[in-house]
């Protein structure tokens, strides 16, 4: 293996992590919800509704309701469909990055972080309330990749990826880049809460699968992963410093994690920092509203 393209400083740093809410967070998305507004006649008309318009209008259920009463009909494009040949989020995925990096519409405002969280080799979560499959939520960060990372950015983010592999798992076999990128997209995790399998899981575990309730599910599968491979790394890894930021443009998904956080997360995980930052207003830099546990997290600037 070339070792000037292993980063073995990766092993002074520390540990942080983080989870990512999708639409209006990383990007602003085509997808479109099927929305029926009630009519004066007391008649229903359909629309197809923006997610950042559906956080306001799904609160006016006098007025506004899925299709028929039906929410799987709602939510069609946000769902994967067999015999597609690229499902509708990977589709929308790419004229959704494509229209940034032309410089015709500004990025989510946890673009920069993702961006960021990929080049440095971090772990993290895409935790969505889509009900894609894992592998198109997983297809969409490596396009995320191929689109938006420079070839410098990305050279430094397979050194550091190497670097990892090497002080913490012992590994320095001469794996190819897209062997690098793909153990490391294999390590993160992706969830689409509103996914059937998801939805299984959370119900075989006592849980209700409302959508709050499921980030938090999907919150705590991830630090309960972050744990589990850094008790594989070794017991000195786990009184590093560590950090998990969360983001999300939802401000009821921001106050449940909050909550979660709160009454459960920091006193199961007392030796670990959690940062929630609410992407609500994307004018505004994110603001942060809870902190518990070590040190500090800081996203990038622009997030």
């Amino acid at each position: 293996m070339n070792e000037a393209a292993v980063n073995l400083k990766v092993a002074t740093r520390d540990f942080k992590y983080y989870i990512f809410d999708w639409d209006d967070n990383i990007l602003h998305m085509a997808t479109r919800i099927h929305f029926e507004n009630r009519q004066p006649d007391g008649g229903w008309r359909l629309h197809k509704v923006s997610t950042a318009a559906f956080t306001i209008l799904r609160k006016d259920t006098e007025n506004w309701r899925p299709p028929g009463g039906d929410w799987e009909r709602a939510f069609t494009e946000f769902r994967d469909h067999a015999g597609e040949s690229e499902s509708q989020f990977l589709s929308d995925t790419r004229t959704a990055l494509e229209k940034v990096m032309r410089g015709e519409a500004a990025p989510g405002p946890s673009f920069d972080a993702l961006r960021e969280t990929l080049r440095e080799g971090r772990l993290f979560a895409i935790v969505t309330a889509r009900g894609h499959e894992e592998v198109s939520l997983k297809k969409a960060v490596r396009l995320f990749i191929d689109v938006v990372l420079t070839p410098e950015e990305r050279r430094e983010m397979v050194a550091n990826l190497r670097g990892y592999r090497a002080c913490f798992d012992h590994y320095t076999e001469p794996d190819s880049d897209e062997q690098q990128i793909d153990y490391y997209l294999g390590k993160n995790l992706y969830c689409a809460v509103t996914n059937p399998s998801f939805k299984r899981r959370m119900e075989a575990e006592g849980n209700v699968p409302r959508p709050e309730e499921a980030k938090q599910f999907a919150f705590k599968n991830f630090i309960d992963h972050v744990v589990r491979i850094l008790e594989e790394t070794g017991a000195a890894a786990l009184k590093r410093s560590i950090s998990v930021g969360f983001s999300d443009d939802d401000t009821g998904n921001v106050k449940a994690i909050v909550d979660y956080i709160q009454s459960e997360l920091s006193a199961r995980f007392p030796n670990i920092k959690f940062c929630v930052y609410d992407t609500s207003n994307p004018a505004l830099p994110a603001r942060k509203l809870t902190v518990s546990g070590q040190l500090g997290l800081e996203f990038p600037s622009k997030i």
